[in-house]
């Protein structure tokens, strides 16, 4: 086939209709080949390449998009904006998504259906290629159908529809983690004080201890777990009541790291050394709490920015065509600080 000249171009933009004709090739084609499509023979794809560097040729982000059927947005839907737990997975998956590549849209339903439905709308509205959805707390929440266009992922709060993807933290291995360092540590009375027992991730983890311990050959001291609220006044009442009943406690993992802290001040004001005599270990990292406490607080890491990039890789895949579904557990990770050390 004889080469086309190039078109005159003057100050004209060049278009993907020059170079299919330089390439001798339909628009269509040259799209496919452009976009990496599969249908186009290689040596098809090489002469538009070909003719795509000779004349320069460099489509914006949007005509791209368009022509992949996709905006390069997504939306990131949360009913925990005020919280501490939306915005660490917000910047997960950002970073996932990439600088300049796919931008979010954030909108904070406040915990409203009514809200969380129009947000829906409005994302769906602007043509997002999918959609994030963050609970604001862990447990089961109710699906926004199987009708969407769009592919959806659930993070840190699971969708109720096994249809669904959602992605999680591992609370009962993070429980078991705890467990397994504070043995580790020469420790053999461990007693658990966890927070509100209404949520999933409190009694998950205690299934976490109990399984540490069973292990073990150990027993809970206290004889029970020790169930309240996610504040630092439950810690410091638990944690006496706790000394009251079972005094020879050595270690004691709470289930979250404002309980973690009562604990903290309720050991020291009856007079034990932490964490000579009682080792604590807290729950999720949370650094302003962790790091500020007195010893700086060992803690288990959720690891939200990371469940954050797995959302947006997951999500990544299904616009691709590669939809998966069912309950994904992402591990913990224990952090150590000076809470907790080895028995001497």
């Amino acid at each position: 086939m004889a080469a086309h000249p190039p078109p005159a171009r003057g100050h004209r933009a060049v278009t993907l209709s020059d170079v299919a004709r330089l390439a001798g090739v339909s628009v269509a084609t040259a799209s496919k080949a452009l976009n990496g499509r599969r249908q186009v023979k290689a040596e098809t794809r090489a002469r538009v390449v070909d003719a795509a560097e000779r004349l320069s040729f460099s489509p914006n982000a949007l005509a791209r998009g368009l022509l992949a059927g996709r905006t390069g947005t997504v939306g990131l839907l949360t009913s925990d904006l005020e919280g501490r737990f939306s915005i660490p997975i917000l910047m997960g998956a950002e970073d996932a998504f990439g600088s300049g590549r796919t931008s979010v849209f954030l909108c904070d339903a406040r915990g409203d259906a009514i809200r969380e439905q129009h947000h829906v709308r409005a994302l769906l509205s602007r043509r997002v290629d999918g959609l994030i959805v963050v609970g604001a707390r862990p447990d089961p929440r109710a699906s926004l159908g199987p009708d969407l266009p769009v592919p959806v992922v659930y993070a840190y709060a699971p969708s109720e529809s096994a249809d669904d993807l959602s992605l999680v933290s591992d609370n009962v291995g993070g429980g078991r983690m705890a467990v397994e360092h504070l043995i580790g540590c020469g420790r053999r009375r461990i007693a658990h004080i966890g927070g509100d027992p209404t949520y999933g991730a409190a009694r998950d983890r205690t299934v976490g201890v109990l399984e540490a311990l069973a292990v073990a050959g150990l027993e809970l001291a206290g004889g029970q777990p020790f169930y309240g609220t996610w504040s630092e006044a439950w810690g410091r009442g638990a944690t006496r009541m706790l000394l009251d009943r079972t005094p020879d406690v050595d270690a004691i993992f709470a289930g979250s790291d404002q309980v973690a802290r009562g604990v903290l001040d309720a050991l020291h004001e009856l007079g034990r050394d932490v964490p000579r005599d009682v080792a604590v270990v807290g729950f999720d990292n949370w650094e302003a709490m962790a790091a500020n406490a007195r010893p700086p607080l060992t803690s288990i890491d959720i690891n939200l920015e990371h469940l954050g990039r797995v959302a947006a890789q997951r999500l990544s895949a299904a616009i691709d065509g590669e939809p998966t579904s069912g309950i994904e557990a992402l591990p913990c990770r224990l952090v150590t600080r000076g809470s907790t050390a080895p028995l001497t």
